[in-house]
C-alpha cells in the first residue's frame, strides 16, 4: 500500500505504521509473542504520487491538487489527436474546471486502461486533512487509511498479532492472497471472529462457544475487524 504526501512537509520517503489500539487487544488476548502493524509505504516525491493507492493533503491545497491535473488535462488536451482521448480528456476538464476530484466520474474499463500512464493525482482517492489533524501524523495515516478506503483484518496466535490491508468490498479470497499466494490458491474455508464479538466474549474459547466463530467461503465480504484464520490445501 502505498500513501502519496501533497503538501506537508512533516512526512518523509519511507516506511510508516498504521497504528491501530485493537492489535494491542488481540496480542494479550492471545499472548502473542509480538505484533505487526500494516506498513505503508509514504511517496512524498511529486513524481511518485501517480503510483500512490491515495493521496493525503491540507484542505487548504484542494485548488492546488486541481490545478496539477488541470495543466496536464488541459496540455494534452492540445495535443491529442485521438477522439477517444479527446473526449474523456474534455470530460475531465469540465469535472475539474468546476473545482471537484476526478475521484468522482465513473470510468469504464476502457477509459481506466487509456489512463493508466496519466500523472494525474485526483483521479485517486484524495483525503484532505484539517489543520489540526496534520499536527499528528500517527493519527493523520490511521484516518486516511480509513478514508482511503482500507479497512483491517487480523491473524493472532502464540507467534504474533499480525494486521493486514485489504480494500473495502474485497472478499476472503483477496485477503487470504495479502498472507501468501499459496493460501490462496489452496482457499478452501476462512474462520472468522468480528473483533467486536471477540472483546465482548473475552477470547477465541469463549466466542466459540457463542458461536460467534464462522466458516466463511471465498466470496465473504471481509469487515473491518474481522480476526481470520485460513483453511486451506498445501
Amino acid at each position: 500500500m502505498k500513501i502519496g504526501i501533497f503538501g506537508i512537509e512533516s512526512f518523509s520517503q519511507g516506511k510508516e505504521n498504521i497504528i491501530d489500539e485493537r492489535l494491542d487487544v488481540l496480542k494479550k488476548m492471545f499472548t502473542s509473542a509480538k505484533k505487526v502493524c500494516i506498513q505503508a509505504e509514504v511517496v512524498v516525491n511529486k513524481d511518485d504520487l501517480k503510483e500512490a493507492d491515495g493521496i493525503i493533503a491540507p484542505e487548504s491545497h484542494k485548488a492546488d491538487l486541481i490545478l496539477e491535473d488541470l495543466e496536464f488535462v488541459e496540455i494534452r488536451l492540445e495535443r491529442s489527436a485521438d477522439e477517444n482521448e479527446k473526449k474523456l480528456l474534455s470530460r475531465f476538464k469540465e469535472q475539474l474546471d468546476k473545482e471537484v476530484f476526478l475521484s468522482g466520474l465513473a470510468l469504464n474499463e476502457e477509459e481506466k486502461k487509456l489512463i493508466a500512464g496519466y500523472p494525474l493525482l485526483t483521479v485517486k482517492p484524495v483525503y484532505l486533512a484539517k489543520p489540526e489533524e496534520i499536527e499528528d501524523k500517527n493519527k493523520l495515516l490511521a484516518s486516511a487509511y480509513k478514508n482511503l478506503g482500507f479497512i483491517s483484518f487480523f491473524t493472532a496466535g502464540e507467534k504474533d498479532a499480525h494486521a493486514w490491508a485489504l480494500k473495502k468490498g474485497l472478499n476472503a479470497w483477496d485477503a487470504a492472497g495479502c498472507i501468501h499466494s499459496d493460501i490462496q490458491k489452496g482457499f478452501i474455508r476462512a474462520e472468522v471472529i468480528g473483533y467486536e464479538d471477540l472483546v465482548k466474549d473475552g477470547g477465541f474459547n469463549q466466542a466459540r462457544n457463542n458461536n460467534h466463530l464462522r466458516l466463511e467461503n471465498k466470496e465473504y465480504i471481509v469487515n473491518d475487524g474481522d480476526w481470520m484464520v485460513f483453511r486451506f490445501n498445501k
